[in-house]
């Protein structure tokens, strides 16, 4: 069942039609997923309407890979989705910490706050990191998205 799927426009949001056409699959089992698979939860807006972001959609991908490629079953897509998305996670941590332990936050232009004259910075002491790593996830996706693009 080896289908190349179409490559995903770089946009926000996805519906649920169009989110079964970038990845092969029908409405109703995106939404029969949904209550599989816990860690896919599109956004719901007026009229109780999915809306994807990129992220999902490379999810779904991924889940269908796995059921329909692999020949996984549904607890055992859900149990390698869980292994692959905590193998990631230590992963991000492991390059989070290791860019922590490089930048000096001190040494960080200055933050200019709601257009006030005051001006703050942000040091390791003064805050965990955690912030900037937050923001170095953001830009990465950014990134992503535009990698897709061009």
């Amino acid at each position: 069942m080896e289908k190349t799927l179409p490559p995903i426009p770089a946009k926000r949001y996805f519906t649920i039609g169009e989110v079964g056409e970038l990845c092969g699959v029908k409405p109703h089992v995106l939404r029969y997923w949904e209550q599989e698979f816990t860690q896919l939860r599109p956004m719901k807006r007026r009229g109780n309407r999915r809306y994807y972001q990129h992220h999902e959609v490379l999810m779904i991908r991924r889940i269908r890979e796995l059921l329909y490629d692999q020949g996984f079953t549904i607890s055992g897509a859900r149990n390698k989705l869980q292994e692959l998305v905590q193998a990631e996670r230590g992963q991000r941590r492991h390059e989070d910490s290791d860019v922590i332990e490089v930048i000096d936050f001190e040494v960080a232009a200055p933050l200019v706050v709601g257009g006030a004259d005051q001006v703050l910075t942000k040091s390791v002491s003064q805050n965990s990191g955690a912030e900037w790593v937050g923001v170095r996830r953001e830009l990465l996706e950014i990134r992503e998205l535009l990698s897709v693009q061009g």
